[in-house]
């Protein structure tokens, strides 16, 4: 175990308001999901909204109201892909064209932090923003890309 765990935010434009019709079934499944999220292996946070259950009505500053944002910290890559693609997270990711408009660029963006940080929104879509200017690194990254945690002396983050 490092000192670091691994935060990662993805972020997608829904197809019409939250409250409205097309997004019935996603809204439906969001306290589900959720659970499954918190129970899963390796899970520390997640980003919530005011209300505490789901992070649906957080949005950056200059963000309109169909952008979602979705933040949490693992324990590691591993438990963040067992999550993702090996749980019953994957029957809602398989419907995400039902929900969500189809990303024109990087839509998620994992990156290492201190053992105890809880990235902010400001935080996640700014590593958001360097992996779609300049690709996948150490400082931000994807599943297909992925970098070691800092400790395990393959990089240093600047000061």
């Amino acid at each position: 175990m490092t000192g670091f765990h691994l935060a990662q935010v993805n972020v997608g434009h829904i197809v019409g308001p939250l409250d409205g019709p097309e997004l019935a079934g996603f809204v439906a499944e969001l306290p589900r999901i959720n659970r499954l999220a918190d129970e899963s292996p390796g899970f520390i946070w997640r980003m919530v909204d005011e209300d505490g259950a789901d992070a649906t009505a957080v949005r950056p500053d200059d963000a309109d109201e169909l952008l979602l944002v979705n933040c949490s910290v693992w324990e590691s890559l591993e438990a963040l892909r067992d999550y993702v693609y090996r749980s019953d997270h994957l029957t809602v990711l398989a419907k995400r064209r039902e929900w969500f408009v189809r990303p024109g660029e990087p839509h998620l963006a994992m990156w290492w932090v201190p053992a105890g940080h809880r990235p902010s929104v400001a935080e996640a879509m700014e590593r958001l923003a360097l992996l779609r200017r300049h690709g996948p690194g150490p400082r931000a990254f994807t599943f297909r890309d992925p970098h070691p945690a800092p400790s395990q002396g393959f990089h240093k983050e600047p000061s």
